[in-house]
């Protein structure tokens, strides 16, 4: 049996813990019959209901600001990535704001407390008593409880648990033990309490105290520095009345210094500040821990509703493959407005990030949505962009950039052949990766079957397919109606094996065929010509939908990244933790060894089976 107060009482509950606010919503709707915003005025429980929503808005607004790295990259305090391992340890974070909203809902009700059944829109009386208490009670029990909770046996049964995260993230401020939430209520309810009872309380001071405290705990484990080094440097006392991410984060790593709530002032009185704390805070504000990538994965946004699957958004839904969530469906007209706000004034910005082997790896986003690739008065402007990134890239000093799905569209742009022919003196390598997509799908394919029916068989994909698998004396049913362009692809293939490329021009000459090798969008009615039994691969985007229950439908390429690889908390759209898609694996690998040589335009079918080995060599497996 655990510590007393060391778990939560709820923690088996799940989602269903949202119940525990049932009792306060009932009490809102009998004090005022409504739970709308006009009977604020008669109603505590209602405030407390109000108050809720804008301390949840509070942590996630610095959460989606401190991980956006297009702003934040370059004031980051520690560079690590939040892994999906702290994500998971920290899902139920709002313990300690369910925790407090209940506290608060049984403190309004109680007669030990009649200041508040007179609700006060503003007192200045109770703001300067608050700020009194906040200083002489709030700061000391909080610096003191603080210590104590780092002493043995306690740090283990009730602190260790919040310093297990490696990176501070906003959400983490609320990640902890019934114990910890409890310390902090204390602070957090001391000066509004003496307020009250001192008969100075108003509505503003909960309000304003509530979420400035909200703030300033979000704004310590952001882990990010948002106060300029030369604002200390310019008023060196306000360094001991302020705390900034670095002075926050020192103490999460080291444990042993920078203990105070909000005032370093504490800290010096008590000996325990960090003599770092000032000079790592004006490395970190100067870019100190900035780096240039090694690998980009250039990709773009599929759609308005998956725009919100990004690391800035929710971390619920991106640490998650993606899938429609109703919850987000009412967010719909916000995420729309910033699709018309990046079509006409964003440029590519940074989405997300990994480490791999000592390796910097970032994915870049072109703020162009899926649909917009098929407007042709577009092409121009995505190519730009694309070509934008390109150059940065190169400027920056990246070695290799891979282009994900519609960027490399043989039709915008050859396969990336537009931007290496443009600029022949790239340093950074420009990748396709479609090689390895190749390898990836042509290694699902049984050793023991002999016959294929390929859609899309023209396609840059479907040449390399049917020119790979004819060398395997495999025959192939190339789904194409240009004659033309299937005798072109036959001519490439040794002499001795073009017999086995044959080109048909109906899917009933695939009826006794149960390999399909889809790279063409199937319909129910044309998925019917497949006999029982079958399985579909597929290169398609988006994917086929299996109607068919006679049959298997196979994922698109992909796989799932080594096991060493760090800081990685997002899934790449529809992919498992881990997984990407195949042609940012082939830019990975491409990076890994070190090759020199541009992978665009047609895939050398010569070169699968050496991408596919130098994959897996470097720890990299079929998902």
């Amino acid at each position: 049996m655990g510590a007393p107060l060391a778990s939560w009482p709820w923690a088996s509950l799940g989602s269903y813990k949202y119940l525990l606010y049932g009792p306060v919503v009932a009490q809102a709707w009998r004090e005022t019959g409504s739970l709308l915003p006009l009977a604020l005025g008669s109603s505590w429980c209602l405030h407390l209901l109000l108050l809720l929503a804008l301390r949840s808005l509070t942590f996630q607004l610095w959460f989606s600001y401190g991980n956006m790295l297009f702003f934040t990259r370059r004031r980051r305090v520690v560079k690590d990535g939040v892994d999906f391992r702290q994500i998971d340890a920290e899902w139920d974070w709002d313990n300690m704001v369910i925790l407090q909203t209940l506290i608060a809902a049984a403190v309004v009700g109680s007669p030990a407390f009649p200041g508040v059944s007179e609700v006060r829109v503003w007192d200045p009386r109770g703001w300067g008593l608050a700020l009194l208490l906040h200083v002489t009670v709030s700061e000391p029990i909080f610096y003191w409880t603080h210590r104590a909770l780092h002493r043995a046996p306690l740090f283990s049964h009730y602190h260790a648990k919040h310093h297990s995260s490696p990176v501070t993230q906003p959400l983490t401020a609320g990640f902890g033990t019934p114990v910890e939430a409890l310390l902090l209520t204390l602070a957090m309810g001391a000066p509004l309490a003496g307020a009250f009872l001192a008969g100075a309380g108003s509505v503003s001071l909960v309000y304003g105290y509530v979420l400035l405290f909200d703030y300033l705990r979000c704004m310590g484990y952001s882990n990010v520095e948002v106060i300029s080094h030369k604002t200390f440097a310019a008023f060196p006392p306000l360094r001991y009345l302020i705390y900034t991410a670095t002075y926050l984060s020192l103490h999460h790593r080291e444990k042993d210094c920078n203990f105070c709530l909000f005032m370093p002032l504490f800290d010096a009185l008590g000996g325990t500040i960090s003599s770092k704390s000032w000079e790592l805070q004006k490395q970190v504000d100067q870019g100190m821990n900035d780096r240039v990538p090694d690998f980009v994965f250039l990709a773009h946004v599929v759609d308005v509703v998956s725009s919100m699957h990004v690391p800035f958004a929710f971390r619920s839904c991106s640490s998650l493959p993606w899938s429609t969530h109703l919850v987000l469906l009412p967010l719909w007209p916000l995420a729309f407005g910033f699709m018309l706000l990046q079509w006409f004034f964003s440029k590519t910005f940074t989405v997300t990030f990994y480490f791999l082997r000592g390796r910097l790896h970032q994915t870049w986003s072109v703020p162009r949505y899926g649909f917009q690739y098929f407007i042709p008065s577009a092409k121009k402007g995505i190519n730009r962009q694309i070509e934008l990134a390109i150059l940065r890239a190169d400027k920056m000093g990246v070695k290799v950039i891979s282009l994900a799905a519609l960027n490399k569209n043989e039709a915008l742009n050859g396969g990336g052949t537009l931007f290496v022919s443009k600029h022949p003196n790239l340093r950074v390598r420009v990748v396709h990766g479609n090689t390895l997509t190749a390898a990836v799908i042509l290694n699902e394919i049984p050793s023991n079957v002999r016959e294929v029916f390929l859609t899309g068989a023209t396609s840059k994909l479907g040449r390399a397919i049917a020119l790979y698998l004819c060398r395997k004396k495999i025959r192939v049913l190339m789904l194409t109606l240009s004659t033309e362009r299937f005798l072109k692809i036959q001519k490439e293939a040794p002499s001795e094996f073009q017999q086995f490329l044959v080109q048909v021009t109906k899917y009933q000459a695939a009826q006794s065929c149960k390999t399909w090798i889809v790279g063409k969008w199937l319909s129910p009615r044309e998925q019917r010509w497949a006999p029982p039994g079958t399985h579909f691969h597929q290169f398609v985007v988006p994917p086929i939908i299996g109607f068919r229950r006679d049959c298997t439908y196979g994922k698109l390429a992909a796989m799932r990244l080594p096991k060493d690889v760090q800081g990685l908390g997002s899934c790449e759209y529809t992919m498992e933790r881990g997984v990407v898609h195949a042609c940012h694996a082939g830019g990975v690998v491409h990076c890994l060894e070190g090759w020199e040589h541009h992978e665009v335009g047609a895939i050398d079918v010569d070169r699968i089976d050496v991408v596919w080995k130098a994959a897996l060599k470097h720890g990299l497996t079929p998902a």
